[in-house]
């Protein structure tokens, strides 16, 4: 199971760190607390006269720190910490420092599974000590306490590699320690639940008796943790032709992460399934269900879809962090010009105001955003959504049901009789739903939608193409908001660089617009981001205002070449522009705005 699993996982990225541990410093490391060191005062260790040289304790507390370490056998650093004479961190850095050592934190890095499976968790736990990653053919382990060479001795001996040496907080530590607990049980599980040979026709069975300690249950709560954990917004279960492939997506880009015998394809389904409500017998079909639930203490809500295949069924789960409706606008790397024109439109009593993209671009979140900042006691604000993503307060949100007869039109036609001030409509997918949108505006509403269009100006003729009357679109249009989401820069490990004129040129920068940067930044890749130079997203937004020159153009069925030439002249900042601004704002870099914008 580990030779496969070392060939399955990928390995993680921990910058620079000391090389293996030269003897010199494990002889200071035998030395740092021991009673035949070198003393200065009453029986102060290396140590600790380094702990009192950083003017950390005084020298009373630390003789006294030494005496309850000597006599309980403790070390000096789990004492100075518990009596807090020192906090953890500060402890971490000075033993660091001293040895020539790197600080990681443990919370902010993917352990690669295959370096920690190295030591039996006993061992680790026994000795507080964890493998975390490979460097060339050396194993990375960190320590809260680095001067314990018995622990470095054992794990030498045991895993017969050389050791870098990383430091870390005790806290931080045991947490790793415990979740690379959690991922052996959840090997175990693997190989208990394969060894069951659940045959197709046994696998309804599975649904209806399963217990909450079954290792296909524990083994599907912990995929549903891991996601949560690596800030996932989709997880992707998709069976292959003798394994299972379990997928993340993070930060927009897709990441393997485990794979699975295909035995265990029909377990993970049906329990799946049961969360969602859906039909486990049924396998001919696409099925859509939803699952609500606490994972690591967040609230989160996932929308499940499964899909026949050749190989079996596919599970695509969209994760929904409730914590992103409460979001501002102000968040969401709106720059300064486009965020104050979006704004003048939004807070107008009546019109539409339109969000595209494709999906996954964040349209969602850009509009109950703007929903927060609208929605106030003295206005009726009402949705109507498929499905409702996320919660809000003092908000009337109704859901669709097509099986019910309550559609977005049907909706549509039902707020318009209950005194609202302000409409959000999910999506915009048909002429029927458009024209009752339209409408809503003209007769003094406010009403926000969304629509897939792959960029502002094309947005009026995908309206048309819907057989909406021109003349209809360009008296209730206001604001045409496109956006796509681009990946920030981890600020940890960017590197700053000089583009030259011929780089910028070729990537399209606008010189006649804005001036060339004279640094930009580089991905490269640490620990905090998993080597991969990214961490977190924000939006770019194109905000076209449809102008009086606009608004004529669309009701006289201009093309789309003819509306962009117009915004041009109204000084529209297109998408690739705010990406090369973020650009020279060091927040990304130029390959991830030529990724995301063509």
């Amino acid at each position: 199971m580990l030779n496969s699993l070392k060939s399955d996982c990928k390995r993680a990225d921990i910058p620079a760190v000391s090389g293996t541990v030269p003897e010199d410093t494990i002889q200071d490391m035998r030395s740092a607390d021991g009673p035949s060191a070198a003393q200065a005062g009453p029986n102060i260790t290396p140590l600790g006269r380094s702990v009192m040289a950083a003017g950390l304790v005084k020298e009373a507390d630390m003789v006294s720190a030494l005496e309850e370490s000597r006599s309980t056998g403790v070390p000096l650093t789990r004492v100075l910490v518990a009596r807090k004479l020192v906090d953890e961190s500060s402890m971490a850095s000075l033993m660091a420092k001293r040895l020539g050592l790197e600080v990681v934190d443990l919370s902010r890095i993917n352990i690669d599974p295959t370096a920690s499976a190295t030591i039996p968790i006993q061992m680790a736990k026994k000795h507080e000590i964890l493998p975390i990653a490979w460097k060339s053919a050396k194993l990375v382990v960190a320590m809260a306490d680095s001067s314990d060479v018995v622990a470095l001795d054992d794990v030498r001996t045991m895993t017969q590699r050389e050791l870098i040496v990383v430091v870390a907080t005790r806290s931080s530590l045991l947490q790793a320690i415990e979740r690379a607990n959690r991922f052996d049980e959840a090997i175990d599980m693997t190989s208990q639940a394969a060894t069951q040979q659940l045959t197709d026709d046994e696998q309804p069975d599975l649904g209806v008796e399963v217990i909450e300690d079954a290792p296909i249950v524990k083994l599907v709560n912990m995929t549903l943790a891991q996601a949560v954990q690596q800030r996932a917004s989709d997880i992707h279960i998709e069976p292959q032709e003798h394994e299972v492939r379990i997928r993340l997506r993070i930060d927009g880009v897709l990441h393997e992460v485990n794979r699975f015998p295909k035995v265990l394809l029909s377990g993970i389904t049906s329990r799946l399934k049961i969360m969602a409500n859906l039909n486990i017998a049924e396998k001919r079909i696409p099925q859509d269900g939803r699952i609500a639930g606490t994972i690591n203490g967040q609230s989160i809500d996932m929308r499940v879809a499964t899909m026949p295949t050749v190989e079996g069924e596919k599970i695509v789960i969209r994760v929904l962090d409730k914590s992103t409706a409460r979001l501002e606008l102000g968040q969401l790397g709106f720059m300064p010009q486009t965020f104050n024109e979006y704004e003048k439109c939004f807070r107008r009593p009546y019109g539409t105001i339109l969000v595209t993209g494709p999906t996954g671009s964040g349209k969602s979140t850009t509009l109950y955003a703007t929903l927060n900042m609208l929605n106030s006691g003295d206005r009726n604000v009402i949705t109507v959504e498929d499905p409702v993503e996320y919660r809000l307060e003092g908000v009337t949100q109704v859901q669709v049901n097509n099986k019910a007869g309550l559609t977005f039109a049907s909706a549509l036609r039902s707020i318009l009789r209950s005194d609202p001030d302000i409409i959000l409509v999910g999506e915009i997918r048909d002429q029927e739903t458009a024209i009752i949108a339209i409408e809503a505006a003209l007769t003094g509403h406010l009403v926000l939608s969304s629509l897939h269009t792959n960029d502002s100006v094309s947005t009026p003729s995908r309206l048309t193409e819907m057989g909406i009357e021109p003349y209809l679109i360009a008296s209730s249009l206001d604001c045409i908001v496109a956006q796509r989401l681009t990946r920030r820069l981890c600020d940890d490990c960017k590197v700053p660089y000089s583009p030259t004129a011929a780089e910028l040129s070729m990537a399209g920068w606008p010189f006649d617009r804005f001036d060339p940067p004279t640094e930009a930044f580089k991905a490269t890749g640490c620990s905090r981001c998993a080597g991969t130079g990214y961490l977190g997203r924000f939006g770019l937004h194109e905000v076209l205002i449809i102008n009086e020159a606009i608004e004529r153009a669309i009701a006289e069925g201009a093309r789309t070449d003819t509306i962009r030439e117009l915004a041009k002249h109204s000084d529209m900042q297109t998408m690739k522009e705010v990406g090369f601004l973020h650009v020279a704002l060091g927040r990304t870099s130029m390959d991830e705005i030529l990724r995301v914008v063509a």
